[in-house]
């Protein structure tokens, strides 16, 4: 795992923008999987970000980059907790409904399609992903669109055009380290000249 994957992975996340991503992520030994996630977490946590691997599985493993505040505030909205609760997960504690999910991931009985909510995904499109089982979607871009399409094409065009300026920052030799602090400041003053 290397830090252009991350870059090319997170950005979004890294930038302040989204709550959470995931990707897989090939392996050889966990154990140094697990130091390259330590590694990475030296840098992120400071800034507000998290790296945990969710599953290791035939030498892939699924790694969640997240901020815990944003994660922490999705996960309250009374939709979101609604769908959670039906879930039978933990509703009110963040990390117990992660390690809720990463016992879901692991037991093999299905893919728990509500991990939208965990990567920031609008609960009425993780809703009726759920209900409708992945079909009649109105659109399609990082998530499939059962709600409002003009916002989510907004958020995927975001998302991508982030995506660009990182790895164009990146490649012009700015650090990682350096994206996340500048990204997190200028997320700031958006927030507050709103």
């Amino acid at each position: 795992m290397s830090e252009e994957t991350l870059i090319y992975q997170c950005s979004p996340t890294l930038a302040g923008i989204k709550t959470g991503n995931l990707f897989a992520c090939s392996f050889r030994n966990r154990d140094e999987l697990r130091a390259a996630v330590r590694r990475f977490n030296r840098i992120l946590v400071p800034k507000g970000v998290r790296m945990i691997p969710l599953r290791f599985e035939n030498g892939k493993a699924m790694i969640y980059v997240y901020r815990p505040v944003r994660l922490a505030a999705d996960l309250n909205a009374d939709r979101a907790r609604m769908i959670l609760s039906d879930k039978a997960y933990p509703v009110g504690s963040p990390d117990r409904c992660i390690a809720e999910l990463m016992r879901r991931l692991k037991s093999g009985e299905g893919f728990p399609h509500e991990i939208g909510l965990f990567l920031g995904y609008p609960a009425e499109d993780v809703e009726g992903f759920i209900r409708c089982k992945a079909r009649s979607f109105k659109s399609v871009g990082t998530w499939k669109v059962y709600g409002d399409v003009a916002a989510a094409h907004d958020e995927f065009t975001k998302f991508k055009e982030c995506r660009s300026a990182f790895q164009e920052a990146y490649s012009n030799g700015r650090s990682m380290d350096s994206l996340i602090a500048n990204s997190i400041a200028a997320s700031g003053e958006r927030m507050q000249n709103r």
